[in-house]
């Protein structure tokens, strides 16, 4: 039986950011990157319920193919992963002009919000990542995936549940993964509030998803408004807290940097992810002096 053909959806994309986006947040065992093919190998789950099924996706300039057999609303699924429904154009537009972002946003006109195809598994590696490197984040993420999660074949693991993380006990998956006790009562009390109906996603209640996260034990405004761009795909998410963001606008304080990020408003979460990436290249950003 020959393999079926590839799926391509279009869109303009930066791919080299892709990839290098892929790679630093690749969890060991459940991706497989390849940047010198422009590879990402996973599991991938459609609507509520659906078997995961292994893709691979190759990413292009002017969009991404999805070589398996994937059912529409895996395809769906990988459209939000790779936020290919934006329109870039009109983020473009926005800040063309503006005297921090407009050389930016002109170096990487298609630059979009890179989110992820497991709402749980990247809310999990987001608390994991809390106050650590993204290589520890990383670590600790796959160790996670690796004491709880299913092993399918061909290297690949599917990482586990919202009720299988909520049935862990605590020491156990403590010393799983090598995270302080506090840490570890987060994942739970997270893996907890998904099983208990908490949604997730772009279509939910925004207000409503960020009010019960910050009621759990060890998640702050920082972790709610990365979930926020990551996850929920809220354009306007913007992470003052982020040490990052903040040093590319010159070590500003957080409330300097909401009041400069009021003109970026709807855009906000691009206009971070041209911030962070201005910071990981080392590129000086035009105009900040006299904006901040």
């Amino acid at each position: 039986m020959s393999e079926a053909a590839p799926t391509f959806l279009a869109g303009r994309l930066e791919r080299d950011v892709v990839l290098d986006s892929l790679v630093r947040h690749s969890v060991p065992g459940v991706e497989r990157v390849d940047p010198e093919n422009g590879t990402v190998s996973r599991l991938v789950g459609g609507a509520s319920g659906e078997k995961p099924v292994p893709i691979t996706v190759t990413v292009r300039d002017d969009g991404v193919e999805v070589h398996g057999s994937a059912t529409p609303s895996v395809i769906e699924a990988v459209r939000e992963w790779f936020d290919l429904d934006t329109d870039v154009e009109a983020v473009e537009s926005a800040f063309r002009d503006d005297t921090v972002l407009g050389s930016l946003v002109r170096q990487r006109p298609a630059l979009r919000v890179i989110g992820h195809p497991d709402a749980f598994e990247a809310a999990a590696q987001t608390v994991l990542g809390q106050q650590v490197s993204l290589a520890a984040c990383r670590t600790f993420t796959g160790r996670l995936a690796a004491a709880y999660g299913r092993a399918v074949g061909d290297g690949l693991t599917v990482f586990p549940g919202a009720a299988t993380v909520a049935a862990a006990e605590l020491e156990e998956l403590r010393s799983a993964v090598g995270i302080p006790e506090a840490r570890a009562r987060t994942v739970i009390a997270l893996a907890e509030a998904f099983t208990s109906g908490l949604r997730v996603e772009r279509l939910a209640d925004h207000a409503d998803v960020r009010a019960r996260l910050l009621a759990l034990p060890g998640i702050g405004p920082w972790t709610v408004d990365y979930i926020a761009l990551r996850v929920l795909r809220d354009p306007d998410a913007y992470p003052v807290g982020d040490l990052v963001l903040r040093r590319s606008l010159g070590g500003i304080s957080p409330a300097a940097a909401l009041e400069l990020g009021e003109r970026w408003r709807p855009w906000r979460a691009y206009a971070t992810m041209h911030l962070w990436i201005a910071d990981a290249e080392g590129i000086p950003i035009d105009g900040l002096s006299s904006s901040a």
